[in-house]
């Protein structure tokens, strides 16, 4: 069987189109557990400016996503863009993964 290669526009809508999706996922659950928990390790600051570049970062994907959408997949985004969403949802995590150490909790 020959291996035809994929168009940029398919391997797009293959790679992208996810991944903007669990962007907002993860920005979606960050969002809703750092307006809901004190996070006893950050100071009140750190906690709303985390939370105000979680705030950010979903609407800029949002903002992708509608841009994917109107184009019909036909626009890219720049890896210096994905970067900062990627660090910004590994913090997130981290922050989780202590908080639910430190309260003993699984969920």
């Amino acid at each position: 069987m020959e291996n035809s290669p994929v168009p940029e526009q398919e391997l797009l809508k293959t790679l992208l189109k996810p991944l903007l999706e669990d962007f907002q996922y993860w920005f979606g659950r960050s969002r809703s557990f750092l307006e809901t928990e004190r996070i006893s390790f950050l100071s009140t600051e750190q906690q709303s400016d985390l939370l105000a570049r979680v705030k950010q970062a979903q609407q800029e994907v949002q903002t992708a996503q509608m841009l994917f959408q109107a184009t019909d997949g036909q626009v890219g985004i720049e890896s210096a863009t994905l970067m900062p969403w990627h660090h910004l949802v590994t913090e997130c995590w981290q922050i989780a993964m202590q908080w639910r150490t430190t309260h003993g909790s699984l969920g």
